[in-house]
């Protein structure tokens, strides 16, 4: 998506954070009342069809995402930043597309292995809890620097961009930062951006 966009134009690096946008949700998931079929598109419906990605209407099931989160540290920990996007991509159709359940493992495993993470090796990860308490931590970091919504961007560990920005929003961040475009001479320090 934008961050996407981002990281091949310019000079930055990227991270990801864990955040629970609801921590009510139990262990077990929670039933949901999906929205009506007929209703207006929202603004969010509208922009995800003009980037390419598809918010289904039907949905019944809010899973808890611990086991993601799991899943995310994995790839952020043994995959490439393009592994480590591609992957978010796909967990991203898979739960707002295809309604697949992200408490699955074989779910988690099966997209890890198409991106080219290795999913034998995520799969006794998730068994042995190997990134739980990196996850944990991450999530309490998450909400201590002040996360209240997904996506935050935290740029150069200082200014926050809250929200699903339009590009041209975040590459006027950039330009302020005076990070540097990929290709482009020297003059600017890199700006980190993370993604909780």
């Amino acid at each position: 998506m934008e961050v996407e966009r981002l990281y091949e134009h310019w000079d930055i690096e990227l991270d990801w954070a864990p955040f629970f946008l609801d921590p009510s949700i139990p262990p077990e998931g929670r039933p949901r009342q999906p929205q009506a079929p007929d209703s207006p598109e929202t603004p969010v419906e509208a922009r995800g069809k003009r980037l390419g990605l598809e918010f289904r209407r039907g949905r019944t099931f809010t899973p808890h995402t611990l086991l993601a989160l799991q899943a995310g540290e994995f790839a952020r920990q043994h995959g490439t930043v393009r592994q480590v996007m591609d992957y978010h991509r796909a967990l991203f159709k898979a739960y707002f597309t295809d309604f697949e359940n992200l408490m699955d493992a074989d779910v988690l495993v099966r997209h890890a292995d198409a991106v080219g993470l290795d999913g034998a090796a995520l799969r006794a990860a998730l068994v042995s809890g190997a990134h739980l308490q990196t996850v944990n931590e991450g999530i309490e970091q998450s909400y201590a620097v002040g996360v209240q919504a997904i996506p935050t961007f935290i740029l150069d560990e200082q200014y926050a961009v809250v929200g699903a920005q339009e590009y041209e929003t975040l590459e006027r961040v950039m330009e302020q930062l005076q990070a540097k475009r990929r290709g482009a001479p020297s003059g600017g320090a890199p700006a980190a951006d993370t993604n909780a």
